[in-house]
């Protein structure tokens, strides 16, 4: 019941988005939202997954760089409803996807080839900080892949050398969606899903690795936490 709204809803929005090709970022990113909040209620309202968030006050109203865990699709959905105007670093294949991949498109996402590291740094150094400087914050995140449930990856530094580049903060978040909505899974179970919103990092004295480093870390801290 949950994927037939949803597809529905994607579909109608998709429709709808056939004219947001002409709109602003502004109009797109609050056009494809809604559709996110559609979802996560359609979540709540056939399955019983809620989300309990933590550091709620730490969401930045200004243009910032966000480093997030990935363990599910559940956080490409939910992000959209936690965080203002922002887009994200994504490997090329994702945009093939129907429907879906057009949708995201729409937010002037950051497109790497993966198979290319230097050149996809640079990449995301270059139009992370052009989309920071135009008001558009930066999801990334840095296992690069979805990770299983209880697992935290190497984390690479592309988010933390964008934030260098730049002089825009970093907002670390950690959340558990993966016990609920695991990577590869169709069955999802209900329950509450914890988001966990790190206080904004301005200090950006350390080296990129440096900085990465301490961010994974606090997501481990969060993981033994809340998941133990």
């Amino acid at each position: 019941m949950y994927f037939v709204g949803s597809i529905i809803s994607l579909i109608l929005i998709t429709l709808c988005g056939l004219f947001l090709v002409f709109a602003n970022y502004s109009t797109r990113h609050k056009f494809l939202s809604q559709w996110a909040i559609f979802c996560i209620w359609w979540l709540k309202i056939t399955l019983n997954i809620t989300t309990n968030i933590i550091g709620q006050e730490n969401v930045n109203k200004s243009p910032c760089v966000i480093i997030s865990n990935h363990q599910s699709t559940w956080e490409t959905l939910a992000f959209q409803t936690i965080f203002p105007a922002h887009t994200w670093v994504l490997k090329k294949e994702l945009l093939w996807l129907p429907i879906f991949g057009w949708s995201l498109a729409l937010l002037k996402p950051i497109i790497i080839n993966r198979g290319d590291k230097l050149k996809a740094i640079k990449k995301v150094i270059k139009q992370g900080t052009d989309r920071l400087n135009k008001g558009i914050s930066i999801v990334i995140f840095p296992e690069g892949t979805r990770q299983p449930y209880k697992q935290i990856g190497e984390y690479q530094n592309g988010g933390s050398a964008i934030a260098k580049k730049s002089g825009f903060k970093i907002v670390p978040v950690f959340h558990n969606a993966g016990h609920l909505w695991p990577k590869g899974g169709f069955v999802k179970k209900p329950g509450v899903i914890t988001v966990v919103i790190g206080e904004p990092i301005s200090d950006l004295n350390l080296s990129a690795s440096e900085i990465t480093e301490k961010i994974r870390n606090w997501t481990l801290e969060q993981e033994n936490l809340f998941n133990n």
